[in-house]
């Protein structure tokens, strides 16, 4: 067998290649429209190294940079494994980026290829004369959404099929320091410019070895519709159950409406949950086999205190609550052996804090943002190209998280809002989880999301409280019965303000609300804004 270092993403593919050629590790369902996609081991293996040769003749070098943009396809961990091979850096971009924010991460990163897809050349063609250093294209053509273009339509762009159609043909593995940096994955840019995350081989491939501490189990087959251009869907579902040789379970992209017929019909046992995507869920009308599924366990991040217990109970499952950032350090993990609303307690081999804007420490039950550090060894958090940015996340030896938490008498965390965010209304502080599980269970209501605006008041502080809603049936959604709703099921400082009617909340790759587009579409007065 050759030698290989399992830490090195390549290496580890190769390893199984080799060890275990035809097992079908990977599925990409096809939504009912389309036919299912597999990769084995080998297959993976193969396309990698057609993707690494295609970028030797685009002219890549080790340490040059591609972009993915793509939803969950196969071919996109055929990309990954390629970059490793030849020592090349993959920026992943969520599919849906456009205008602005899509040119600058381009030009930030000096990518000189994009991997992308028919249904979103046309947003890259719009910003392509903006990004100096771009050369190639290289485009499935998947026809999905009505897409029509070819790649022979596009300047330089080559079929992504006609890669995969080539012969076998074999590249030399450039990578021999785990720690080469393989990944950068952009920050959502919400207090400014986005950052790009440098994450080494080491970091990705050694998710294959963190399937125990997320209590997967032999016979499991893990499930998720989150993006692979986010770090979860890579380094919380798919590394640690194929570590396990555990095959996995795609969706091009979240669904809420097809998510328990999906476990079903594959007989996925896990699945993951991040940002809005809980409510969303529980806020599908209930139906008389919710409990009916194989899933045995959920790997939340924000799981409301307020539905934990009722959304276990509904779907018959457990929930495990993390918490971690990929430009963070350390998993937190509340494995039912917590308090309901915790995410757990420092991860072992590190020390956290909750410190006030002083950096004085805060006491149990009081806010203040959590900081964290290894208790050996040095914290290193690095953004491309951005010194200032990584100095100031790790001032002083810790990581800066910014999210504003607290902790209790025993030592368990738990999560209270973003710094700089949070709604205080009328003196009270508002815990939107509750907010949006009572809208979640209106019959007319199909997806919400809480925040603030500044108070009709102008009392310093002072926010009124928003609900973005979608309607399941537009034309018979009346304001006044949602309000009547909240008064009947919420006190009167947790009723929202305004409701905000649209079509869609929305969210990044992560599923998590879009707060910012929300606040650009609302006004008092607007369309679609509703006063009780």
């Amino acid at each position: 067998m050759t030698e290989i270092n399992n830490l090195i993403l390549a290496d580890f593919f190769l390893e199984r290649a080799e060890s275990n050629p035809d097992f079908q590790i990977l599925t990409f369902e096809g939504a009912g429209v389309r036919e299912d996609e597999t990769r084995t081991w080998q297959e993976i293996w193969l396309n990698a190294q057609r993707i690494g040769a295609e970028l030797i003749n685009q002219g890549m070098e080790f340490g040059d940079r591609y972009a993915i943009i793509l939803r969950n396809h196969p071919e996109f961990v055929d990309s990954m494994v390629a970059a490793s091979l030849l020592g090349c850096i993959f920026v992943s971009i969520d599919p849906r980026t456009k205008g602005a924010k899509l040119a600058y991460t381009l030009n930030n990163s000096g990518c000189k290829g994009i991997i992308c897809a028919d249904y979103n050349i046309a947003e890259i063609e719009a910003i392509r004369d903006q990004v100096a250093s771009l050369e190639w294209i290289m485009m499935l053509e998947t026809r999905e959404d009505g897409a029509a273009t070819l790649a022979a339509d596009i300047k330089n762009a080559v079929a992504f099929q006609s890669i995969l159609d080539t012969p076998e043909t074999t590249v030399d593995r450039q990578v021999k320091n785990p720690m080469d940096i393989l990944q950068l994955i952009y920050t959502s840019g919400t207090t400014g410019d986005p950052k790009g995350v440098e994450i080494a081989n080491a970091r990705i491939a050694g998710g294959a070895m963190a399937g125990p501490t997320l209590q997967l189990q032999p016979g499991d087959k893990p499930y998720t519709g989150l993006s692979l251009t986010h770090g979860n869907a890579q380094s919380l579902t798919m590394m640690p159950a194929i570590g396990m040789n555990l095959p996995v379970v795609f969706s091009r992209k979240f669904t809420k409406s097809r998510l328990w017929d999906i476990t079903r019909k594959y007989g996925c046992t896990v699945f993951n949950l991040l940002g809005g995507m809980t409510t969303a869920i529980y806020s599908e009308p209930v139906q008389e086999n919710d409990a009916d599924n194989p899933v045995r366990m959920v790997l939340s991040a924000g799981m409301p205190a307020i539905i934990w217990e009722k959304f276990e109970q509904r779907f018959n499952l457990k929930v495990m609550e993390l918490y971690g950032a990929v430009d963070g350090h350390g998993l937190f993990i509340n494995a039912g052996d917590g308090p309901i609303g915790s995410f757990g307690q420092a991860p072992a081999g590190s020390e956290y804090k909750i410190v006030d804007d002083d950096e004085n420490e805060c006491p149990p039950g009081v806010m203040g943002e959590l900081i964290g550090r290894p208790l050996t060894g040095e914290v290193k958090i690095e953004y491309y190209k951005n010194k200032e940015a990584s100095e100031k996340k790790t001032a002083g030896g810790w990581v800066r998280t910014g999210d504003v938490c607290h902790r209790d008498e025993q030592g368990w965390f738990y999560f209270d809002n973003r710094k700089g965010g949070g709604i205080r209304h009328n003196g009270d502080f508002v815990n939107p989880g509750f907010v949006e599980q009572a809208l979640a269970e209106h019959e007319n209501i199909n997806d919400v999301f809480v925040y603030g605006v500044p108070a009709a008041s102008g009392a310093p502080g002072e926010k009124d409280i928003v609900a973005a809603v979608v309607a399941i049936d537009v034309n018979a959604f009346d304001a006044a019965t949602v309000f009547a709703h909240c008064k009947q099921h919420l006190e009167a400082n947790f009723i929202p303000s305004y409701l905000q009617l649209v079509a869609e909340i929305p969210k990044t790759a992560s599923e998590k609300p879009q707060e910012r587009f929300l606040l650009e579409q609302f006004s008092v007065d607007g369309e679609g804004i509703y006063t009780a």
